[in-house]
């Protein structure tokens, strides 16, 4: 039995060419392979030995040659197959092991030239793989060092892999070379200036019970980058059930507001929108507040939080039915106190702050839409109020609070907020003032009627909604502008002597 070794990634290689020359196998290798083995002490061919052919072009060509494609693809049960071998002095080779060269490091380094990128362009590599996939019932092709204990084992015991493990290793092959052709695709349609084609890659998560609803069926993919902060797709869950569809929904959008906070701050959300926010001088003041600002609405929701989880913190949520909560660690006692919670889920969350920038993709039906991630905001600045009154550094303060806030809310978004606590919640009205009016009634219902700020996603289209808010005890508002009547909306803010901050920066949320 003949193997042919061949790899970029050499995790666990040595290891694994050890373990099939104990059982028998002959090993050709090629170029930074073979010197890999031979200086472990492993006998290899060398590939120019099998095809009596040196390797020309700088290693270009060296395994495109009929002794190693003859070998690999020959079937071994047509007779024809196997006499055109023997005539031609070919011998078969029985498991290819080889990955490509890293082409995705290569194009992901700083200054890379184009030059760099062609030459990490594998083409013999893929070439063996298809090869050794096609002919899956007689060869075995190996491209993921995860798959070498398998292998071995298989054939330690039974003398060769199974067919099933031969299937499933081809499938797996050509998976690979497909994201190998894609990402170089996707490289060089964008060297050539050609229109872009998306190309999306995610490997299988979890299957779900069910979608949004129980008809509908669902799975839960992730993105092959394992490095992505504020993400359920590689957060740990501690204890609890199994998420949902709608429960990874809500808590993405969770993790979004919290993306936007550097202070201790807490959110409780429903239905991807936040029924309670706080930001405090410690988590469980935030978390305090964030309950405080609707007791109601927060029960069987989502909870998430930018701090590590004390006792303290724990057992204020223990009364308390939520779903999931979500925070970057936890104490031992914070744990002991949520595990007498079994169906609750506990998720450790990465938050630690990207740099680069993500991408957003929304299905429709026959297409796509893509854009960037709503992952920045603007920071507020006194040169942005329009108004004769200005605002002081406790209301500017709290007049960011709204803005992060609203940011995140089903548009058309109102937000009414004080003391870093936001006291009203008007969700995905068909009108401004309809949100509005929603906001400040729960504020006024909960006690509030004095010294609010009110926060818009979007300008305001008119002076409607400054006039109500003035009649629930709001002194400033902040929008982004943008409006023709702009100016009537000052003009009336000017009027009822309140404080208006415009952005100039909307943040819609459809």
């Amino acid at each position: 039995m003949r193997a042919l070794v061949s790899v970029s990634d050499k995790t666990g290689l040595v290891e694994f060419v050890k373990g099939l020359q104990s059982l028998g196998w002959e090993i050709i290798a090629t170029g930074g392979t073979q010197k890999l083995l031979d200086s472990n002490g492993v006998k290899t061919i060398g590939i120019s030995e099998v095809t009596g052919f040196p390797e020309i072009c700088d290693g270009r060509v060296k395994t495109l040659h009929p002794k190693v494609h003859g070998g690999i693809l020959a079937r071994r049960d047509v007779p024809a197959h196997m006499e055109t071998l023997k005539e031609n002095g070919i011998e078969t080779i029985d498991l290819v092991c080889v990955n490509l060269y890293p082409f995705k490091q290569t194009i992901a380094k700083e200054g890379v030239t184009m030059e760099d990128a062609i030459e990490n362009i594998d083409i013999g590599g893929p070439s063996m793989v298809r090869s050794a996939a096609k002919n899956w019932r007689d060869v075995t092709i190996v491209c993921n060092p995860a798959d070498y204990d398998t292998v071995l084992s298989e054939i330690r015991e039974n003398g060769n892999t199974s067919r099933e493990t031969r299937l499933k290793l081809s499938a797996k092959a050509y998976t690979h070379t497909a994201e190998y052709d894609m990402m170089i695709a996707t490289y060089m349609r964008a060297q050539a200036g050609l229109d872009e084609k998306l190309f999306l890659e995610y490997d299988i998560k979890q299957g779900l019970r069910y979608g949004e609803n129980p008809h509908q069926s669902a799975k839960f993919f992730k993105a092959l980058d394992d490095k992505c902060p504020f993400s359920l797709a590689t957060a740990t869950q501690l204890q609890g059930k199994e998420l949902s569809y709608n429960n990874i929904q809500d808590a993405n959008a969770a993790l979004n507001i919290v993306r936007d906070f550097d202070e201790p701050f807490a959110v409780g959300l429903k239905h991807m929108n936040p029924c309670g926010a706080g930001v405090g001088a410690t988590i469980e003041e935030a978390w305090k507040k964030a309950y405080e600002a609707d007791t109601v609405s927060i029960y069987g929701g989502i909870v998430a939080v930018n701090r590590e989880v004390s006792a303290e913190l724990a057992a204020a949520w223990k009364p308390i039915f939520l779903e999931i909560v979500m925070a970057p660690s936890y104490t031992p006692e914070a744990l002991e106190i949520l595990a007498t919670k079994k169906n609750l889920r506990v998720m450790v969350v990465d938050m630690d702050k990207e740099t680069g920038k993500a991408n957003q993709y929304v299905s429709v039906n026959g297409g796509m839409l893509v854009q960037d991630l709503d992952s920045t905001i603007v920071k507020l600045t006194p040169e942005m109020c329009v108004t004769k009154v200005k605002p002081d550094a406790s209301l500017f303060a709290d007049m960011e609070f709204g803005w992060k806030i609203v940011k995140h809310v089903k548009s058309n978004a109102i937000v009414v907020v004080k003391n870093g606590q936001t006291l009203g919640v008007g969700a995905g009205q068909m009108n401004r003032v309809g949100s509005a009016e929603i906001a400040l009634k729960e504020a006024q219902a909960a006690g509030h009627t004095e010294g609010l700020i009110l926060a818009s996603d979007g300008f305001l289209p008119f002076d409607d909604t400054v006039a109500l808010a003035a009649q629930y005890g709001v002194t400033a508002i902040v929008q982004p502008g943008g409006s023709i009547r702009d100016n009537d909306c000052v003009v009336k803010a000017d009027e009822l002597g309140l404080t208006m901050l415009v952005t100039g920066e909307r943040h819609f949320k459809h």
